[in-house]
């Protein structure tokens, strides 16, 4: 199915979309690897303002997908223009705790 049926059928709201889409392709996206599928959705946690409890299973997810810390972190710096400063400022600390790493601790 190419782009434009799919945009069709999300516009119309077919509800059986979905359901096709991710019994055909196991990650939701038939064009995206595993690694961007699980960039794509951390970045739409941030744009959401995630729990705790999801950035840490969507971060799991990425890192089991293949993606470093590195990458991970650079998805807030990705999505800085379109959400802002304060949402990727109110994102940095779940992050940061999901991936080990505690910004209001000690400093060494």
């Amino acid at each position: 199915m190419d782009y434009m049926e799919r945009l069709r059928r999300l516009a119309i709201h077919d509800a059986s979309l979905a359901d096709e889409h991710l019994q055909l392709t196991g990650s939701g996206s038939a064009q995206l690897d595993l690694k961007s599928v699980a960039l794509v959705r951390l970045a739409a946690l941030v744009a959401v303002g995630g729990t705790a409890a999801s950035y840490g299973a969507y971060a799991d997810a990425a890192v089991g997908a293949g993606a470093t810390a590195d990458e991970i972190v650079d998805v807030l710096f990705g999505v800085l223009p379109a959400l802002g400063l304060p949402r990727v400022v109110a994102a940095a600390p779940e992050l940061a705790l999901a991936l080990g790493y505690d910004v209001h601790g000690d400093v060494p």
